[in-house]
């Protein structure tokens, strides 16, 4: 059982460690080297966990974004349950190492930019909902949105957008996310 707990201890210290390297430097410049070190082990037990670097980025991104069901909503409270939710991951912490991780490294990495594209296309679609004949243009949209407030207000840190308090950026984003959601979009 100590080896379990052992090993289970060693994969969180790695992870962690790898989210902030990863966060800090990109998967281009991140290192197994360097992630080892910060971990406070030999970078062999890097490898032998996760096999490669790809195979760490893989489990260090694994993104849950925990989007609520729309379906008990009202239409017209959709787009605004949907921005102060993603708000509300950024800003409390929840997944905001592995969000940062993930936009940062989407940018010059293909691996990257295909699991944020994956996470996000597979995830909003589940909440618009398979029903809705445009739901993929529509998740792309509302994703486009979400992802685009992120990169200003957490990565870039626009100054105009980082004073924005949470009730005023839910203002002005919501009515744009609901016209995704339900309005017309030809």
């Amino acid at each position: 059982m100590a080896f379990t707990q052992r090993s289970e201890e060693t994969r969180n210290a790695i992870l962690a460690a790898a989210r902030r390297r990863f966060a800090d430097d990109g998967y281009e410049r991140a290192t197994i080297r360097a992630i080892a070190a910060d971990a406070g082990i030999d970078p062999s037990m890097v490898m032998r966990y996760y096999g490669s670097k790809d195979g760490l980025f893989a489990a260090a991104v694994d993104v849950a974004l925990h989007l609520p069901s729309l379906d008990d909503l009202p239409p017209e409270q959709r787009g605004e349950t949907l921005v102060r939710h993603f708000l509300e991951i950024w800003e409390s912490g929840r997944q905001n190492n592995v969000l940062t991780v993930l936009l940062r490294s989407a940018v010059t990495n293909e691996a990257a930019a295909e699991r944020m594209r994956t996470t996000f296309a597979t995830q909003v679609s589940a909440v618009i909902g398979p029903a809705v004949d445009d739901g993929p243009t529509r998740a792309a949209l509302v994703s486009s949105q979400l992802l685009g407030v992120a990169l200003c207000r957490y990565i870039l840190r626009l100054p105009p957008i980082v004073a924005l308090d949470t009730e005023t950026l839910v203002s002005a984003l919501a009515p744009t996310v609901q016209h995704h959601l339900t309005g017309q979009l030809a």
